[in-house]
């Protein structure tokens, strides 16, 4: 059995994923475990998490647990400053000693790029929350959004899920009438919730507030914006409009060498882009209001951005670790500002 393996962690505020590659580049080990965003469980249970998913990893593919890692690379959700970074790190050197011998630690915008180009480009995240990241070829990177459900979260399942209440809660109080009826919202409210009343919902808003389970309605929200509620497709479309908003907001610091194949690729990354056909018409709207001289792709993974992180740890102790970045992806929709909707020009 080889002794070089490469590991890398998808963290998100759900759910994470670990792989651990071989130095043919080939995943030899994938196991899944709960959320990593260490604003959300704090750094030791964050690195206990990581170690457990590790032990896992290396169980199923029979790697000694004594037998470091070479690189061990952690594309997390919360993962934005180096401060914490570093302390993330010296968290896992102390508490995991056997675990890797080096780390490289960002954000899990970052590992999303890593799994498609080695160039750069922009990834639109719209998951539990979103964010938005450019990175460009000469490593210089930028962002829109990640600030979290108090400062933002635009167009991720909190939003949307927070939107449909606030709405059903404006228009009961008489305060902004809803568009749209409200009546097939607030019942998938009150199922999702376990809830009768309004008041009954204050609990979950505040003392027992949880952003993931929050964001849990928008799946069923989507379902009924499938089946024709009106109200649940104006959310979809107001969604589609604010992610397109977040790459309007980063196209400024496009580097040229970035769309020098005259388009510009964007990783769209979470599972509010399932609902693409219900996203689209806001989407599109929203990007025909600026002009642009290059076409954007909009691709989605096909695999984890774990390998993305396992690709940066590669190049962080400069392995020459194999990959086929064409394999990673799919691209599901291309823009130019020309762009039709069943045979129409969406102005």
């Amino acid at each position: 059995m080889t002794s070089t393996f490469i590991g890398g962690v998808e963290g998100g505020a759900t759910h994470s994923k670990l792989v651990i590659c071989d130095e043919q580049g080939s995943i030899v080990a994938s196991v899944s475990g709960p959320g990593t965003n260490h604003w959300m469980v704090g750094i030791p249970e964050c690195a206990r998490r990581i170690m457990e998913m590790a032990t896992q990893a290396k169980s199923v593919t029979n790697i000694p647990q004594t037998l470091k890692l070479k690189c061990l690379g952690l594309s997390l959700s919360g993962c934005e400053q180096e401060a914490t970074n570093k302390v993330l790190e010296n968290e896992l050197r102390t508490t995991c000693p056997t675990l890797s011998e080096n780390y490289v630690v960002c954000s899990d915008t970052a590992g999303s790029i890593a799994t498609v180009s080695p160039l750069g480009g922009l990834v639109l995240i719209s998951g539990t929350g979103s964010n938005a990241l450019l990175r460009n070829p000469d490593g210089t990177m930028y962002n829109c959004g990640g600030w979290g459900n108090m400062m933002g979260d635009e167009g991720s399942a909190w939003w949307i899920s927070h939107r449909a209440m606030k709405i059903v809660f404006d228009d009961e109080d008489n305060f902004i009438k809803s568009p749209h009826a409200t009546n097939v919202v607030w019942q998938l409210i009150k199922e999702h919730f376990s809830v009768e009343t309004r008041l009954d919902l204050l609990d979950h808003c505040y003392a027992k507030f949880d952003k993931p389970f929050f964001a849990g309605l928008c799946s069923k929200l989507a379902v009924a914006a499938t089946e024709g509620d009106r109200l649940c497709q104006q959310l979809f479309t107001d969604a589609g409009r604010l992610l397109a908003k977040a790459i309007i907001a980063l196209l400024p610091r496009v580097n040229e060498e970035l769309v020098r194949s005259g388009e510009l690729s964007i990783v769209c990354v979470g599972s509010v882009w399932l609902s693409w056909d219900l996203l689209k018409m806001g989407f599109i709207k929203e990007m025909n209001t600026t002009s642009i001289t290059y076409g954007l792709t909009l691709k989605r993974l096909t695999q984890t951005m774990a390998l993305g992180a396992t690709y940066l740890a590669a190049d962080a102790i400069n392995f020459n670790l194999p990959r086929d970045y064409s394999r990673n992806y799919e691209i599901f929709y291309k823009h130019h500002n020309s762009s039709v909707v069943n045979g129409n020009r969406i102005e």
